[in-house]
């Protein structure tokens, strides 16, 4: 892919989308998508911030061109193309970073690659708002995420041993967050323990993604896709394969017959068109289990008009 061309000194009134915007030139080569997307929700936070001023009116016409470029470079992939795939590709992508820290963080692996992971997943759902307002279980996610960044770079600054696990966090207690100036402020001082250092995604490496292995599905919502992230830097040990546990399939899907007096509304066909986009994606990572739950659903929608 063709380099683009620099961007002028980021204005402080843009701050807030500082981290999103260096979270798409380290997937510039692993992931088009991802920086595409990444900037284009930069570009639409910035409108939002200032599109007035001098400075903040330059910073964002440039950012227009890099994205320009990108489309052009990009051409006719599909998740540029239509939403509802580019949604999906996000979506899986971000989950997957966060499986892999999560799964560090339960085995109490704790170093910079997991603590990385954790805050670029929480960035990556902040982007997939583009496409509209965030699931519940994504909002969870993001402020899971983001806190055990913040709770385990805290620790490991200190000297002390960080409590594996979901732990500590009170659903109460929430991040403070401003969406519409797309604020992404990190939590000053998480639950435990008490430290007065703040995280700061900065003095983490760019690009430090070596040896990130992720299983395929690992802990994966049953209405989640399941994509292995590409791209430069990760680790590329074959992941041996494990037994999976197929879900039990209704008997009654085999001989469903749509019914006539089911009408489908442009929603419905928009909700199973996504439920097979993921089952695919879940294939190629031989997630079956996934897979099987999201075309039972996708056949369940499509037969009877409920989900």
């Amino acid at each position: 892919m063709a380099a683009l061309a620099q961007l002028p000194p980021l204005p402080p009134q843009f701050k807030s989308i500082q981290h999103h915007l260096r979270t798409a030139q380290e997937h510039d080569k692993r992931d088009p998508v991802v920086a595409y997307y990444c900037r284009l929700y930069a570009m639409q936070t910035g409108m939002k911030i200032d599109s007035k001023t001098p400075e903040c009116r330059k910073f964002l016409s440039k950012l227009m061109d890099q994205l320009e470029a990108l489309k052009k470079q990009l051409g006719d992939n599909e998740a540029i193309t239509q939403e509802i795939v580019g949604c999906a590709h996000l979506e899986n992508y971000a989950l997957k970073m966060f499986l892999y820290a999560d799964n560090e963080d339960r085995a109490g692996r704790f170093h910079k690659n997991m603590i990385k992971s954790f805050y670029t997943a929480s960035l990556l759902i902040d982007v997939i708002t583009v496409f509209g307002e965030l699931t519940d279980e994504n909002v969870k996610h993001r402020k899971y995420a983001r806190w055990k960044a913040t709770y385990i770079h805290n620790c490991l600054k200190n000297g002390e041993t960080p409590q594996a696990g979901p732990v500590g966090i009170e659903e109460d207690n929430d991040i403070e967050e401003n969406e519409e100036a797309g604020a992404t402020s990190l939590p000053t001082q998480p639950p435990q323990p008490s430290s007065s250092s703040v995280f700061d995604p900065s003095n983490i490496p760019s690009g430090s993604y070596t040896g990130i292995q992720i299983p395929p599905g690992a802990h994966a919502p049953a209405n989640t896709p399941a994509e292995v992230p590409h791209g430069a830097g990760v680790t590329s040990n074959p992941i041996q394969p494990s037994p999976q546990t197929v879900p039990a399939i209704d008997p009654a899907l085999f001989s469903t017959v749509s019914q006539g007096d089911v009408r489908l509304t442009p929603e419905d066909f928009a909700r199973a068109q996504k439920y097979c986009k993921y089952a695919g994606s879940a294939l190629q990572y031989e997630d079956v289990s996934t897979a099987v739950q999201n075309l039972q659903k996708a056949l369940k929608l499509l037969t009877t008009g409920r989900e």
